[in-house]
This record gives C-alpha cells, sequence and structure tokens, in this order.
C-alpha cells in the first residue's frame, strides 16, 4: 500500500505543474508593476488578512471567522475599487508590452527588460544640469526612478532613452524647447523619457510658495518610491522631494550628498 504523501505526489498532473507556473508569474508581474509604489503596501495588508482568516477558520473560531469571512467575500470588489489605478495600469501593461508585434516575444515574456539600477545614476551630471539651470532660473523637473520603474508615467510624455548628461538635461528644459513642459524620467542613468505628466498631490498644507512642479514631485514621490529634483523657474531655488518629504532650497552640493545617499 503506497502512503498518502506519495500518493499525493502520484496525483500531480502535468497540467497542475503548468498551473503553478502561470499564478506564479502572474503574480511576479503584478509584483514587478506595484514595488515601490503605496500598493504593495496594501496589498501586502490583503495577503495577511487572508492569511489571518485561514488560520482562524483552521481553529474554529466561529465569531471572528464569520466576520473576516464577510470581509473576503466581498474582497474582489474592494480589491477593484483600491487598485482601480493599478489594474488599469496592468492591463496597458500588458497590452502594449505582450501584445505588441514589435515587442512580442519569448525574451519579453520571460526576461523583461529596463532592470532599475539606481546605482548607476549620473549624479554629477544632474548636479550640473540643475546648478546651471538655477543661475539661470529655468524650471526643471527630473524623476530618478529606483525600485519602481515609472513606465505607465513614462508613456505620457516621449519616450528618448538617451544617456544622462548635463547639457541634455539643460537643451530639455530651454523654455524654448518642445519637450521642456513636464517631467524627465531617468531610469539606469538613462534619460528614459520627457515631457511626462505626474500626478499632483492631494497633500492641502503643503507651503503657498510651492507651485505646480513642486506639487507634481510631492505627488510622485507620495505614490512610488521614486526621488525627485527639482528648479523653480520663479526663484531659482533647487528642491530634493522623497517619499512625500520635499527639502527646499538645496544647495547643490547639499543636492549631492543626497542623492549619494539616497542612491
Amino acid at each position: 500500500m503506497i502512503p498518502a504523501f506519495f500518493q499525493l505526489f502520484i496525483t500531480i498532473r502535468v497540467l497542475d505543474i503548468i498551473d503553478i507556473i502561470m499564478v506564479a508569474f502572474l503574480l511576479y508581474q503584478i509584483y514587478m508593476l506595484i514595488r515601490g509604489t503605496v500598493a504593495i503596501n496594501i496589498f501586502g495588508g490583503i495577503v495577511v488578512l487572508y492569511i489571518i482568516w485561514l488560520v482562524v477558520r483552521a481553529l474554529n473560531m466561529e465569531l471572528l471567522s464569520g466576520i473576516l469571512g464577510q470581509i473576503i467575500g466581498v474582497g474582489v470588489i474592494a480589491i477593484i475599487i483600491v487598485f482601480q489605478q493599478e489594474i488599469r495600469k496592468f492591463l496597458l501593461f500588458i497590452g502594449t508590452k505582450y501584445m505588441s508585434k514589435s515587442k512580442f516575444s519569448l525574451e519579453n515574456l520571460l526576461f523583461p527588460r529596463h532592470k532599475t539600477d539606481v546605482a548607476q545614476v549620473n549624479v554629477d551630471a544632474i548636479v550640473k544640469a540643475c546648478r546651471n539651470m538655477a543661475e539661470t532660473k529655468t524650471g526643471a523637473l527630473i524623476v530618478i526612478a529606483r525600485k519602481s520603474e515609472l513606465q505607465f508615467y513614462a508613456e505620457t510624455g516621449d519616450i528618448i532613452e538617451a544617456e544622462t548628461s548635463s547639457r541634455l538635461l539643460e537643451n530639455i528644459f530651454f523654455k524654448n524647447s518642445p519637450l521642456h513642459d513636464g517631467a524627465v524620467i531617468i531610469v539606469n542613468d538613462r534619460i528614459h523619457a520627457a515631457r511626462c505628466v505626474l500626478p499632483v498631490t492631494e497633500n492641502i498644507n503643503l507651503p503657498p510658495q510651492y507651485g505646480m512642479r513642486h506639487k507634481a514631485a510631492v505627488g510622485i514621490s507620495e505614490i512610488t518610491d521614486a526621488m525627485v529634483v527639482l528648479v523653480s523657474e520663479e526663484t531659482g531655488k533647487i528642491s530634493f522631494v522623497s517619499h512625500g518629504s520635499i527639502k527646499y532650497g538645496v544647495t547643490t552640493q547639499e543636492l549631492k550628498t543626497l542623492l549619494e545617499d539616497n542612491l
């Protein structure tokens, strides 16, 4: 007679293995999409709540199990409401990355490119460009990707994929340049996109001297782990933003230190 432990493995079919691999792949793509954003914390909370419900149900704690069961029962609707933007981004991500004839390949499917390595960011080029733009009071908004690659926001602008240099950054934000209106997104020490649209913060407690650039910088840093460097067009002041916190009026040396410390 075959022990029950071995019978479990005998009954596993090839389709079961394929099923597990596909679920793992789907979860991996979801994680890659929301990592470095606030959504990853919400997703983690939902997973913890589900695990607690399984434990409570296994211990036959009927009252608590019933309450959590009701919450889990409407979980799909709650997830759609909470993650409506992330779901939209995920569907857009699948459609643009895998269904495009020019991009659909086994390599793209299994080994997505554009891995972010923040250690390679050219800090000196960014600091030099900000110093020159501050002297001429040229407005600038530079977003530096960390774990989150910001692809959804990059697609709102123009894809450039050029090596990061101070001259290129200054040319982009020159007031007569067609790309100056919007944000530049830097990924892997490359200017990935320009003229990008960023979400504006809903924080109403910001000082009145903060303009739309500052609000956009705070907004993107609140929902992603990106760092933002901006130059005010009105005052020429340089600011550094990370995790919703803004340091206003930093010097170029302070900016270099902040970038190196956060990288």
